[in-house]
């Protein structure tokens, strides 16, 4: 338990691959399911753009880095994003919800 209460302190990740076109995302909120750890993620530029993961894919899957890696402008934003957003210009925002205790909770 005590790892997973040290990854809460960096909430910064990079993804190895784009997800929606970007890279890089805050860890902004967690809860319990099943036994397992899971980690709201939403990338710091749209928060459209947002995804569960658990503790083992975030640290051990190789697929995110600790922190921003400094990505020139066509690795950390991608064609995909503007296809993304283009594709999703009528649909509706999905709502995030965010602990009392999450460093990103505000009021």
């Amino acid at each position: 338990m005590e790892q997973e209460e040290k990854i809460i302190m960096e909430n910064s990740w990079t993804s190895n691959k784009p997800i929606k076109g970007l890279r890089h995302f805050v860890l902004v909120n967690e809860h319990k399911e099943k036994g397992n750890t899971i980690f709201l993620m939403v990338s710091v530029l749209d928060s459209e753009i947002n995804l569960q993961t658990t503790y083992d894919e975030l640290t051990n899957s190789g697929n995110w880095y600790k922190g921003w890696s400094d990505l020139p402008k066509l690795q950390s934003i991608s064609e995909d994003y503007l296809i993304y957003k283009s594709s999703n210009k009528l649909k509706g925002i999905d709502e995030i919800f965010i602990n009392d205790d999450s460093l990103f909770n505000i009021s």
